[in-house]
């Protein structure tokens, strides 16, 4: 479980507004407390893990990335295998949080060591028990190592 007093800090990388609108309604809907950092492709995930810039010199580390995989410059296959590739990088937890259903999706994000594969219900009471299940398995169940 995660005793730290650090807050909980979520990665969400999600291109569509009211898709990242959803996530961060669903948080809040579940009362669930973490620090929600959100980028809007692949390559600003990288760029924030990497504190490149000065938009992300700052930027907590992930206790958890949320990832969509459809999204411009570069998709979510991309940057999990960026991470994945990454020894400073590899050991966090990466769950797919998208619309494709396509079974040829979650074995490829499987593959490339995704930790989960939520497909987005369209019914948005659905959706934040989506959410919640997330929130009570990361947040309240698991036992994440420390990050520096």
């Amino acid at each position: 479980m995660n005793n730290t007093s650090d807050p909980f800090v979520i990665l969400l990388a999600e291109d569509e507004p009211a898709d990242a609108y959803l996530v961060k309604a669903a948080l809040a809907e579940n009362r669930i407390l973490c620090n929600l950092q959100h980028v809007t492709d692949g390559r600003e995930v990288i760029e924030y893990l990497s504190r490149q810039g000065a938009r992300f010199a700052d930027a907590p580390n992930p206790d958890l990335i949320l990832l969509d995989l459809n999204m411009p410059r570069m998709d979510g296959r991309e940057c999990l295998a960026a991470i994945k590739q990454d020894a400073a990088l590899c050991d966090i937890p990466v769950v797919i949080l998208t619309t494709s259903e396509v079974e040829r999706d979650v074995v490829a994000a499987y593959n490339l060591g995704a930790a989960g594969y939520i497909t987005k219900p369209v019914d948005i009471k659905q959706f934040i028990e989506a959410i919640h299940g997330l929130g009570e398995y990361w947040i309240k169940l698991v036992r994440l190592p420390q990050r520096g």
